[in-house]
């Protein structure tokens, strides 16, 4: 399955989750220009998950529909890749690694097999949009969503504490 989907120019507002045919089937509701949290609707626009960072942390927590805890992501130290870790409660843990300057991103799961690819595109014209290509059942799409949008805000938030610096 592939998605497509992007961030606000202001970091605030509702943008359309997109299906391969162009087809709506979701959207992500950015909650606020001044904080970092999403929630995603799947196509009957119903809550199927949201992100935010934990009070003063730069840890990343995806809930379900019910606000119950899905999983936390968080970023690990590297010099020439980017990497994070995706660890969920009783579904295992996800490693999220991208090559230095590239756009591009592998999640795989413990053994190493592929769970999804995604990758920042210019689809809109936008610094944010990004395709999301699904290759197992082990992580829904939409919590995928929600946790690449965590990558997402995780860099935003480096590269302020960093001055802009990318």
């Amino acid at each position: 399955m592939q998605l497509y989907f992007r961030d606000n120019m202001f970091n605030a507002g509702v943008t359309e989750i997109l299906d391969e045919h162009q087809a709506v089937v979701g959207h992500l509701d950015l909650k606020s220009a001044f904080g970092s949290s999403i929630h995603v609707y799947g196509a009957r626009d119903e809550l199927l998950c949201s992100g935010k960072f934990r009070f003063f942390s730069s840890k990343w927590v995806i809930t379900d529909g019910n606000d119950d805890e899905l999983g936390v992501l968080r970023s690990r130290f590297t010099f020439f890749s980017k990497k994070y870790t995706y660890e969920t409660d009783g579904r295992g843990s996800f490693d999220i690694e991208s090559p230095a300057f590239s756009k591009e991103y592998e999640v795989v799961d413990e053994s190493g097999a592929l769970v999804a690819r995604f990758e920042k595109v210019s689809r809109w014209f936008s610094s944010g949009a990004f395709l999301l290509d699904t290759h197992s059942d082990r992580l829904d799409a939409y919590e995928l969503l929600a946790v690449i949008m965590g990558i997402h805000e995780i860099q935003k938030h480096t590269n302020t504490a960093a001055g802009g610096a990318t």
